[in-house]
């Protein structure tokens, strides 16, 4: 067996394109199954339950969002000080937590257990920086962080439709049971690719050279950072809210979307959206790992931000005007919110530490950015339930779509002045005639 694994390893340090494809491969497939123990409940409707008033399955989705958003508040701490001795236990004791919860969610009477949904995000939310932990800092990252990203994008939709259809083959099974059932059965492909995670070699010198090490942050690193590029982090963070904040709405009451636009809908609808999707933005945020130099890259990333902010606002505009087919907004909709949402988390960052040679790693700032953002995905829903009850999901969907184009558009133009000065100062090229200028 040592044999094996030796060999595995010398083929990933030799071989640039068998280590891409498995570290691809491992990433989409460890965050595929961390989805199986998240999003399965939100496929059921759980219709004519009701809590203190509220609908019963908002409930829910708020119980998992709190956890899943103290997890991040959490995560901006542990994942930015993890050592890569501690990942793989961490990451499987993180799962089976999750799994554990589900079961006690299923055996609780409900309304009373939704807070076993507290429980199964409180874990769930660090496995992205820990995956992610495995990727950065490399030559490659913009194209190895891919495979997690396109494994957010399909992971939803794909569960969805598995859900439907393990509960066809297990009618008598409750929508209460279906999602511990669902995590015992992806628990096995977890612990595999998990393995593959923990099969792949550190950054190279070459690595180092180019992206910057990437090691464990203390505190007085990371008030550097802030102190440095705070504001430009912040525009970033305020984006990332609203992005997410879509992205979750969307994804979380899709079926109730899908119900009132179009009711002839069938249940591979989740997986053909998202796969379209994915396949589009895999190659778009794919193609900006070929720019090597790390100013161009930044700006690349902004303008494919700005693209996927308008194209999300436009296919709405569209479809209000009766101009898109309800299968082509959500398609549109979805493939601008994540060509927004994606390069923000495998691009920006990345780009920011190796441009200004931060002492930082990429968790520290996505980990910032997805605390707020889910703290904005819950008030959401909590705006909803409380202050526009009578409004339909697909017209909250539509107005947030403005609402987000309009505050996103904004917050480009402010990072776009901000970063274009900051570079001025302590961009490459300028460092370097400032020198040629002390010399003469």
């Amino acid at each position: 067996m040592k044999s094996k694994v030796s060999i595995l390893t010398n083929q990933l340090n030799r071989s640039k394109h068998f280590f891409i494809a498995w570290s691809m491969v491992a990433a989409f497939g460890t965050y595929f199954c961390m989805y199986a123990f998240r999003k399965p409940f939100n496929a059921g409707t759980y219709s004519g339950d009701h809590f203190f008033g509220m609908d019963y399955k908002a409930i829910l989705i708020i119980a998992q969002a709190l956890g899943y958003m103290s997890s991040k508040f959490i995560g901006i701490k542990v994942i930015s000080e993890l050592k890569p001795k501690n990942r793989q236990r961490l990451i499987i004791g993180l799962i089976v937590f999750a799994e554990i919860s589900l079961l006690f969610f299923g055996l609780a009477r409900a309304p009373y257990n939704f807070v076993f949904l507290f429980f199964n995000g409180l874990p769930l939310g660090m496995v992205w920086g820990i995956i992610f932990n495995y990727l950065e800092g490399r030559r490659f990252t913009e194209v190895l962080g891919m495979g997690l990203s396109i494994s957010l994008i399909v992971s939803s939709g794909i569960l969805k439709t598995v859900y439907f259809t393990i509960h066809g083959w297990l009618p008598a099974v409750s929508e209460f049971w279906l999602p511990c059932v669902i995590g015992l059965i992806f628990l096995p492909l977890f612990l595999f690719f998990s393995w593959m995670l923990a099969m792949i070699p550190a950054p190279t010198e070459t690595d180092k050279l180019l992206r910057a090490e990437r090691l464990p942050m203390t505190a007085v690193d990371k008030k550097n950072v802030l102190k440095e590029l705070g504001w430009g982090i912040l525009c970033f963070v305020l984006m990332y809210t609203f992005l997410t904040t879509m992205r979750d709405f969307r994804d979380n009451f899709s079926v109730e979307i899908w119900n009132e636009i179009q009711p002839s809908w069938d249940k591979t609808v989740f997986s053909k959206t998202e796969m379209i999707s994915g396949s589009v933005v895999l190659f778009a945020v794919g193609c900006l790992s070929l720019i090597r130099n790390n100013i161009r890259g930044f700006w690349g990333t902004q303008w494919l931000i700005t693209f996927g902010v308008l194209l999300c606002g436009g296919s709405t505009l569209l479809f209000q005007i009766h101009r898109l087919e309800p299968f082509w907004w959500m398609l549109l909709s979805g493939m601008g919110l994540f060509l927004a949402y994606i390069p923000i988390q495998v691009a920006v960052f990345e780009r920011i530490i190796a441009l200004f040679k931060l002492k930082a790693n990429a968790g520290f700032f996505i980990y910032i950015c997805d605390s707020i953002g889910y703290l904005g995905s819950v008030g959401l829903l909590l705006y909803k339930e409380f202050f526009m009850r009578d409004t339909s999901w697909s017209k909250m969907l539509m107005r947030f779509s403005y609402l987000l184009t309009l505050i996103c558009t904004v917050l480009l133009l402010i990072i776009v002045v901000f970063f274009n000065r900051r570079l001025g100062v302590k961009g490459p090229v300028i460092k370097k005639l400032g020198k040629l200028q002390t010399l003469n």
